[in-house]
This record gives structure tokens, sequence and C-alpha cells, in this order.
């Protein structure tokens, strides 16, 4: 590749990339504002990721308008540790989201989900009791279990209904209690309940009880980080090929640096 065109592509890249870490920070800050205290714990990643993005942008793009081979060697580096932590993480995730999977109910188009299922990393992540509280209070504070009775008004309608993991486990006892549901967020606990399952106990019709002790909510929330994850991870791979190219592009522009500053 030819010295005007590397270094007109990387640093145009590098001016784009310029732009986005400026609006990732933007948002960054705009989150801290906000008083909602589960966005609010996501500033300090998303402000992180702004930062280093702008750095290696502007390292990146001042190495390739002053044609400067040092620069464009730290930025290669730089690059290089991020193609191999985007490469770490793609491979743990996929990893960690290959088990589980829910379970069919009889009479139900929505699916049920078992925590043993899953991954011993999720496990560990979700049997911890500070992290559970912080997720607890984010779901609570969702208020998806309290919509449901708006969402569907009549009782075949709710049996019919294709509830989210989170809903699904969360909202309401596993189908084993036998509790008959009365309406979309509330059951008949008059009855005995029928399975040993100690989530049957913990389920109350309460809007900040319900099933948010449950290890059927804890599957819940291990079924959507899963599908999450591998989003993130499909996209990482996406994301992978795109900077290798642009990294591709960063050498030929480093070599034809360093090639016209040998010249003079």
């Amino acid at each position: 590749m030819s010295t005007g065109t590397s270094t007109f592509v990387i640093r145009w890249i590098n001016f784009l990339t310029t732009l986005l870490a400026i609006a990732v920070i933007g948002f960054g800050v705009w989150m801290s504002t906000h008083h909602d205290g589960c966005r609010k714990s996501l500033t300090v990643p998303v402000l992180g990721l702004g930062t280093i993005i702008f750095v290696i942008s502007m390292i990146g793009f001042l190495g390739a308008v002053k044609n400067n081979s040092i620069m464009l060697w730290i930025y290669l580096i730089m690059l290089c540790f991020i193609l191999v932590a985007i490469l770490v993480f793609t491979v743990f995730a996929f990893i960690v989201t290959n088990n589980g999977s829910g379970h069919n109910v009889a009479g139900l188009r929505y699916k049920e989900y078992q925590l043993q299922d899953y991954s011993s990393w999720f496990l560990k992540q979700l049997k911890n009791s500070h992290s559970w509280k912080q997720l607890k209070h984010c779901l609570v504070k969702s208020d998806n279990c309290n919509n449901l009775s708006k969402k569907y008004k009549t009782l075949t309608q709710y049996k019919l209904a294709k509830l989210t993991p989170i809903e699904s486990g969360c909202c309401r006892p596993p189908s084993e209690c036998g509790y008959p549901a009365v309406n979309a967020s509330y059951y008949d606990l008059s009855f005995h309940p029928i399975s040993s399952n100690k989530d049957c106990k913990l389920y109350e019709n309460f809007k900040h009880v319900k099933c948010y002790d449950c290890d059927s909510c804890k599957a819940g929330v291990a079924e959507y980080m899963k599908t999450e994850w591998r989003a993130v991870a499909i996209f990482n791979v996406v994301l992978f090929i795109v900077l290798s190219i642009i990294y591709f592009i960063g050498c030929c522009a480093r070599r034809n640096a360093a090639r016209n500053r040998s010249k003079v």
C-alpha cells in the first residue's frame, strides 16, 4: 500500500474514532448525572472505554498527520493489546455462554429456567449476595413484573404470552409449585405447594418480593446475560476483523513513515 493511501486511511479512521470517543465520554457524563443507580453503575466502564478510544485515536491520528513512525509504533502496540483483549474476551464469552437453556412447560408458550444449567462462572456471579442485592434492586425498580397485569388483561392472554426469561423467572413462582394464577401478577398462595422446591416458599405476591430471591429468577437473569454476552461476542468477532484490517493498514503507514524518514 502506498504511503499516501495508508496514512490517509489511518488519519481519517482515527479522526472518526476520536469523534466517537468524544460521544462515548459525553454519554458517560450524562449517565453520571442520571438519578438511576442501575445506570450509574455503568458510568465508570463507559468513561473508561471512551478515554481509551480517545487516547489511541489521537496517537494514531497525529502519527499519520505528522508521518511519525514512533507515534505509529505506539499506536500499533496499543492496538495490538486491544486485539488480544478482544480475542481473549470473545473466547471466554463463547465458553461461558455455551451452557444453559430453557425448559418447556406443558400449556405455556414461555420457558422456565434452572440455575444449575448455566456455567459455573455465571453461578458464582449470581450467588454473590452483594452482586445479587444490586441486581435485585434494579429488577424491582424496572417494574417489569407489575406491568404484566397491564400487558395481559385476561388470564388466557397471560398463559398464551411469550414471557422474557426475567419475567418468567422473577415475576411468578415455578409451575411445579402448583399455585393457581388469578391474573398476570397475582397467585393463589392458599394452596399447599406440591413441590419441595424452595422457590415455592420464597414467592410472594407483593411487588417488592415476587420471586426476586428465587433460583428461578437468578436463572432467568443468567439466560438474559447469556443472550447479551453471545450478541457481544458475535459483535467482537466482526470488530476483531475490522481492527485487524486497520492494524494492517497502520503497519503499512508506519513502514512507509520509517522509509521516508530514512531518506531525509
